[in-house]
């Protein structure tokens, strides 16, 4: 169940504004989590990646040139903060053991990836995780979500979600605004008022939960960003994927044949050279006819800037907690 994630063969985006990568495992619980997580220093932040996708959504992913969404996760999360530890739980996997109790408390962060899921299907791969979720919610950890990952912490802790009746955004969500909330929250330190992101989704937030404030939204959904308090937790979460480089996107666009029939695309020649171009424009950052064609600018094409959520989540509210157990220790 525990495996050692190995160097990449796929090209890298240019994120020389990021540390480098430390080299690093992934347990999800047993023996050995227990004696890495025992070993670890004080001084370390401990963080779980929750795997919102099924094994063969997973798959798929792999085959069109992309990487399982909790791999690619913990690569951002480790380029931020290269000493973490980092573990992966799969919780839409049936039959899987996940960390909880004392050994989910002893996590400083839980970040929530996408998925492909609805939350609104009732399958057992999406009660799994919000009944999950629901239990760190309980606990005094920081919690940041992406797309799916505010989806399921928002109805976790008693709002809903519904399909977007404008259908699918898709690629990049354009003019995502702040709020008055959002301009002057940490979260956003950093970042301009209004900003473009990767982003594919079908869903949206239709009700906040109970202890959310509304920090960004757009002209496509109005919930792009929201600050909840639940429980012991204090979670940022985002419709939208900080994480995702360029190339992650092409793979998605590639394993989606029905973006022809909804009118993104007039044929699947044009569908791949869509993708070719994220692809080269993840390779090369600076090619400006790229750029321009996509329509984008330096809140998507600089690692920097596009993570900078995920960068004041760590420094904002994991690294409190982790000083808060440290100190209890």
């Amino acid at each position: 169940m525990a495996r050692r994630r190995g160097k990449s063969k796929r090209p890298r985006q240019n994120m020389a504004a990021l540390p480098l990568p430390a080299r690093g495992g992934f347990a999800i619980s047993g023996h050995a989590k227990k004696l890495r997580m025992a070993a670890t220093p004080m001084t370390v932040p401990r963080l779980l990646v929750v795997e919102g996708d099924t094994p063969e959504s997973r798959a798929l992913e792999v085959a069109m040139g992309g990487v399982a969404t909790s791999d690619g996760y913990a690569e951002v999360l480790r380029r931020i903060s290269p000493r973490a530890r980092i573990d992966i739980a799969y919780p839409a996997d049936s039959g899987r053991d996940l960390p909880g109790g004392a050994d989910l408390a002893g996590y400083d962060g839980i970040a929530l990836t996408g998925s492909s899921l609805h939350v609104y299907d009732g399958a057992p791969a999406v009660t799994r995780q919000i009944a999950y979720m629901r239990e760190a919610l309980a606990h005094d950890i920081a919690v940041f979500g992406s797309c799916w990952g505010l989806q399921v912490l928002t109805v976790a802790a008693g709002g809903t979600v519904q399909r977007n009746p404008r259908g699918r955004e898709l690629a990049f969500g354009r003019d995502i605004r702040l709020t008055e909330a959002g301009r002057g929250h940490p979260m956003y330190r950093g970042k301009p008022v209004s900003f473009t992101a990767p982003t594919v989704h079908l869903d949206e937030v239709a009700t906040l939960a109970p202890g959310s404030t509304l920090l960004a939204g757009n002209a496509f959904s109005t919930v792009q960003a929201v600050e909840l308090r639940a429980g012991k937790a204090l979670a940022w979460a985002v419709q939208y994927h900080p994480e995702y480089p360029l190339r992650e996107l092409a793979a998605i666009i590639r394993r989606n044949p029905a973006l022809v029939a909804e009118e993104f695309f007039a044929d699947h020649d044009e569908r791949e050279s869509y993708a070719r171009d994220l692809d080269a424009l993840d390779h090369a950052p600076g090619t400006r006819r790229l750029a321009w064609r996509l329509g984008l600018d330096v809140t998507v094409l600089d690692a920097s800037v596009r993570t900078r959520e995920l960068a004041n989540w760590m420094t904002d509210v994991v690294t409190p907690r982790l000083r808060r157990r440290a100190s209890a220790a």
